[in-house]
């Protein structure tokens, strides 16, 4: 199959607005937790975090994503109501001072999900693509607003134990497609592909994967890149998350090219010039 004929939806409906993504869009990366793997998204207050989504909006971003739980290797555990609590604070204040921003939550819990859809986001951001709560699928059908359905296999704290596969791509795929297939059966069209970089996969299979990036195009939705600042960048230069941004920009260039959507960064400003960029290349015949 020649995967780079594949047409994929270049839309999202948002309430009463329709998202072109024909010109890729940036999502920022807004953590309400003190340990995320990059210091840099965390917000420790209201202010701070108020602060760095004005920000990230100034810079251009089109969406916020607000993470109430560490997702990274080894993150605790927090109760279901911690994570409502963090989310929900900063939920409302965000959408009272910047009433154009469309805010993401990264949770992969039904009801965090339904409540803050409830008290104001727009979009649904779930690393386990449901995998982690049998009911998320059916939430989100039932609150009906668009989702990131992103790979991942077993928990953060099993996921790296979790990498044998027989054809890397090939089995991602087939391991979404009948997520993809229930929430279509839910009514959803308004879907985000994520490969899940990181997550499940070694260093070397992140590598293959951003190499046949094209062929999640047959799955005909939107795809949503997520390395930003990630080991696969450090571990390989030799370096750290703090000194990945360099790295993060040569690979969210390298995912445009493969057709991606929507670049999930910590860094605003560099995804945009990164984004108009590429854009102009593609304006040159």
């Amino acid at each position: 199959m020649n995967y780079s004929t594949q047409v994929s939806k270049k839309t999202l409906k948002i309430g009463g607005r329709l998202i072109d993504l024909s010109i890729p869009r940036v999502m920022g990366i807004l953590n309400i937790t003190p340990d995320s793997f990059f210091g840099g998204s965390r917000a420790g207050s209201l202010q701070e975090a108020t602060d760095k989504a004005g920000k990230m909006l100034a810079e251009g971003a089109t969406f916020v994503d607000i993470g109430g739980y560490s997702t990274r290797p080894g993150a605790a555990d927090i109760s279901l109501s911690e994570e409502s609590e963090r989310i929900l604070s900063i939920i409302e204040p965000l959408s009272k001072y910047f009433p154009d921003l469309i805010i993401s939550v990264d949770t992969f819990r039904s009801e965090v999900a339904r409540c803050a859809v409830n008290g104001g986001a727009h979009i649904i951001n779930d690393v386990s693509g449901g995998t982690l709560d049998a009911a998320m699928l059916d939430t989100v059908g039932t609150l009906q607003v668009p989702y990131v359905l992103m790979h991942m296999r077993g928990t953060p704290g099993t996921m790296n134990k979790l990498t044998a596969y027989n054809h890397l791509t090939v089995d991602i795929i087939n391991e979404l497609l009948p997520k993809l297939l229930k929430l279509k059966e839910g009514g959803m069209s308004d879907i985000l592909i994520d490969p899940g970089f990181g997550f499940a996969k070694t260093r070397e299979q992140n590598f293959q994967l951003m190499n046949h990036l094209q062929a999640f195009h047959a799955l005909g939705y939107p795809l949503l890149i997520g390395i930003s600042r990630k080991g696969m960048i450090y571990k390989t230069l030799d370096s750290d998350a703090d000194h990945a941004l360099n790295g993060t920009t040569v690979l969210n260039t390298l995912a445009l090219d493969r057709g991606a959507s929507v670049l999930r960064v910590h860094d605003v400003k560099p995804a945009m010039e990164a984004v108009k960029l590429w854009m102009a290349t593609r304006a040159i015949h």
